[in-house]
């Protein structure tokens, strides 16, 4: 791609892998910051080392070590992830392109978002838990039809396709059914405890619950310039 056309939420592809960009700095050489959607590890890289890619509907990836399937013609529920497609925020909301909230509330126009973000029924498209009917697997560039095999027998016996998501210091999780919001970050990890600021101590099995808990970021991520 050209740096020109590359913008903040977009969907690429990075060493076969898909990514989500998280933000773009010009100046830099390593100008690209991307978030691997399957695991949210940050990498940077430049502009001509990745290829854009479009969901479309069907499509099913890895996201934080859960597997979704889009879908443009269901409506969400509260609990349900939702996939930013089409963004038009009024001037107090916060999504963009291709961003990932949980829907906390249902209205007659839209939802409103763990992140507070009131979105239209028309500005996303609902990510069904698992790998649907018909679903097209997106999690690498070129086909591997191994793996594809194994998504599929994986589902079909019920289980899942994740990786083990392992905090580290610096990590900021997100708890999905505060109110208000709560973000805290990873400070201390005390064998299967995982200590956060604000006093709060966690057992790891409950901080790597995708329900409960989402992965953010990690603050120290350092740019490398």
């Amino acid at each position: 791609m050209r740096l020109i056309n590359v913008r903040r939420g977009q969907f690429v592809y990075y060493k076969n892998q898909l990514h989500k960009v998280y933000a773009v700095q010009p100046f830099f050489k390593q100008s690209i910051h991307l978030v691997r959607l399957k695991d949210l590890k940050q990498e940077l890289t430049t502009a001509k080392e990745i290829d854009l890619y479009r969901p479309k509907h069907l499509d099913s990836f890895i996201s934080n070590n859960q597997r979704y399937t889009l879908h443009k013609e269901a409506k969400a529920e509260i609990g349900d992830y939702i996939l930013v497609i089409n963004p038009r925020p009024d001037s107090l909301d916060r999504h963009h392109l291709h961003a990932i909230e949980m829907v906390s509330k249902i209205e007659e126009n839209g939802v409103i978002s763990n992140k507070s973000n009131g979105i239209k029924h028309n500005e996303y498209w609902v990510m069904m838990p698992g790998l649907a009917e018909g679903a097209a697997i997106i999690d690498f560039q070129k086909p591997d039809l191994e793996y594809e095999a194994e998504v599929k027998e994986a589902n079909q016996k019920g289980t899942i396709d994740q990786e083990l998501v392992i905090p580290k210091i610096g990590d900021v999780f997100q708890k999905n059914d505060s109110d208000p919001l709560i973000q805290a970050m990873v400070i201390a990890i005390k064998g299967e405890t995982i200590i956060l600021g604000g006093n709060l101590e966690v057992p790891i099995a409950e901080l790597t619950d995708s329900e409960t808990w989402s992965l953010m970021h990690n603050t120290f991520v350092q740019l490398n310039r």
